[in-house]
């Protein structure tokens, strides 16, 4: 089916819950005025639908192929990448000293939620490359940013990140692959990196003229676990002093994944190293490496949040479609017996607003996340931790809702969403990728109940929580759950063990995600019924009171399973548990 960009409601997303105004006052982001941030949403929003989304149905048929060590795409997709790159979409929010416009984040954010929107397997390919310039603009050595940013930033290079290995997932701390210093010869003072990676995103493939490895290794005597971790760029092609491209490093695609979804994404394993001729960089200091990779980490949670928004965006706009075509059975209770459209029947209505509520409330979240990080990248330490407390909400409840949105998607169309045909399976199935890469959400709502709970003593939490409970004072509910979550914050600081913290730590993330959510889109609410976005103002206004009324109050109920504690949890052994 076709994609239309929801320009309407990301614009309002941006003014009201990023801010953009407040933020186009710097200096560093002036550029960004009412006209430029309406040019990018409407263009981005235009040659994702024209371009990309064409793309997707046939990118998840055929899928990526690995052929004598290359990555075949389907046709179409270098040409997609090359007018991406060409119109400059890449550069949107890189530093300007290397070609970016230099641009807030939120806008960056939104350039990825339209081109995922359209197509979410593509999409990886971008947003793992303003990761990995993030990665090199805050860690990377003067030289190593003037000679691999002005390309990473452009578009031309793309750029991955190498953390996983075969016995390494999300500990990371339990890599092998080994960087051993080079003391003289053409390479003195770099590295030859040797090990494998596996699920590296975009690992091989033919649009860009190199691709930009960020790979984690230990080197000789460093310290056991996470201490011992440096940071490398090694890139598919040496790059010469000029600029210009070498001969080929010694890293190869092994093989590529085969998958439940996203199949246009090669997921490759790769191997560096196998002739022992593999070069690579330090970015950083020695054994500082995760700290260097979690700015990009950091970054791809936020945007792999953002992927809920487009996989929610999608499935929605087909299952409105398909709803609006499908005739069936005359609506229950009215004298005329003819069919109708199942958009008239109250339980397809309740599921359709369900899916329009929880899209639009992870976009609120998502939008005031990235202008939380924008402020914090213009120096206020208030906004900078608010946004590490927002991005694991983001991250776990946005993709959470992404995959609840693309299952009601299928429900809607009945046995035809069981038809692959149709593609409503296809969003669910690129769905369920993202709760578990960039670290799984499990993980996301254990780092909210450890490290974020703990900022600042606590107070960067609760000043969120307050703040929320402050804008909710005529929304009952609303008010209720915030208060709820004030209740198990302090209880988790204050009385509970780490593992009843991590036992309820899901329920509590889920609740506080939905607080936040529900308090902005209370603020486009506002917005609206001051006069912002008439056009929106009808089903806003439905899709709001969906999202406050019923939405808010289920999160209110989870309030016992995340002060339920963790010893329940252990009352039979291992042995009993498996049978």
């Amino acid at each position: 089916m076709p994609y239309t960009a929801a320009t309407q409601d990301q614009l309002l997303a941006i003014r009201v819950n990023a801010g953009i105004e407040e933020l186009a006052q710097s200096e560093k982001f002036a550029a960004a005025e009412p006209d430029m941030v309406e040019a990018i949403v409407e263009g981005i929003g235009q040659f994702a639908a024209g371009e990309w989304a064409p793309l997707n149905r046939q990118g998840d048929l055929e899928g990526a192929k690995l052929e004598n060590g290359v990555v075949r795409l389907p046709d179409g997709f270098a040409q997609g990448y090359h007018a991406y790159v060409e119109q400059g979409w890449n550069a949107i929010s890189g530093p300007t000293e290397f070609g970016g416009q230099g641009l807030p984040f939120t806008l960056s954010c939104n350039v990825l939620e339209n081109l995922g929107t359209a197509n979410m397997a593509f999409n990886l390919l971008p947003m793992l490359s303003v990761g990995a310039i993030e990665a090199l603009e805050h860690h990377g050595s003067k030289e190593l940013q003037d000679k691999y940013l002005p390309k990473l930033v452009s578009g031309e290079w793309s750029g991955t990140m190498n953390l996983t290995e075969p016995q390494a997932g999300s500990d990371v701390g339990a890599l092998r692959s080994t960087a051993v210093p080079i003391e003289d010869g053409e390479h003195a003072g770099k590295y030859r990196i040797k090990g494998q990676k596996i699920y590296i995103t975009w690992g091989e493939h033919e649009l860009s003229g190199n691709i930009i490895h960020l790979v984690l290794a230990r080197l000789p005597d460093a310290p056991e676990g996470t201490r011992g971790i440096s940071l490398f760029i090694v890139p598919k092609y040496h790059v010469k002093a000029d600029g210009s491209l070498g001969s080929r490093n010694d890293l190869r695609c092994v093989s590529i994944e085969h998958k439940l979804g996203i199949n246009a994404s090669p997921t490759c394993v790769m191997s560096y190293g196998d002739n022992d001729d593999c070069i690579g960089e330090l970015v950083g200091a020695p054994n500082r490496g995760l700290a260097a990779m979690f700015t990009m980490m950091n970054n791809a949670r936020i945007n792999v949040g953002n992927q809920g928004v487009q996989i929610g965006e999608r499935a929605t706009q087909q299952a409105l479609e398909y709803a609006r075509d499908r005739v069936q059975s005359a609506r229950a209770g009215s004298p005329d017996r003819a069919p109708v459209a199942i958009i008239e029947h109250p339980d397809v209505r309740r599921m359709l607003l369900r899916m329009k509520a929880l899209t639009e409330g992870a976009r609120a979240l998502l939008y005031y996340t990235a202008g939380q990080v924008d402020r914090g990248t213009l120096g206020n330490a208030e906004a900078a931790a608010r946004g590490e407390v927002l991005t694991p909400l983001i991250k776990a409840w946005g993709t959470d809702a992404g995959i609840e949105v693309a299952s009601l998607g299928v429900q809607i169309h009945g046995g035809m969403g069981f038809i692959e045909e149709t593609g409503a399976a296809q969003h669910w199935r690129d769905s369920r990728i993202a709760p578990i890469y960039e670290g799984t959400n499990g993980i996301q709502a254990a780092d909210l109940v450890t490290r974020k709970l703990g900022m600042e003593d606590g107070q960067a939490m609760m000043a969120l929580i307050a703040d929320i409970a402050s804008g909710a004072a005529k929304e009952p509910a609303l008010h209720a759950l915030a208060g709820e979550c004030a209740t198990i914050a302090e209880w988790m600081r204050s009385e509970a063990s780490l593992d009843d913290r991590l036992a309820g730590s899901v329920p509590f993330c889920t609740m506080l995600a939905v607080a936040t959510a529900g308090w902005q889109l209370a603020l486009q609410l506002r917005a609206i019924e001051a006069g912002a976005a008439p056009a929106l103002a009808t089903a806003k206004k439905a899709s709001v009171r969906f999202f406050l009324d019923r939405i808010v109050p289920e999160a209110i109920g989870l309030r016992a399973g995340a002060m339920a504690g963790g010893s329940g949890l252990y009352e039979i052994s291992t042995e009993q548990l498996l049978g």
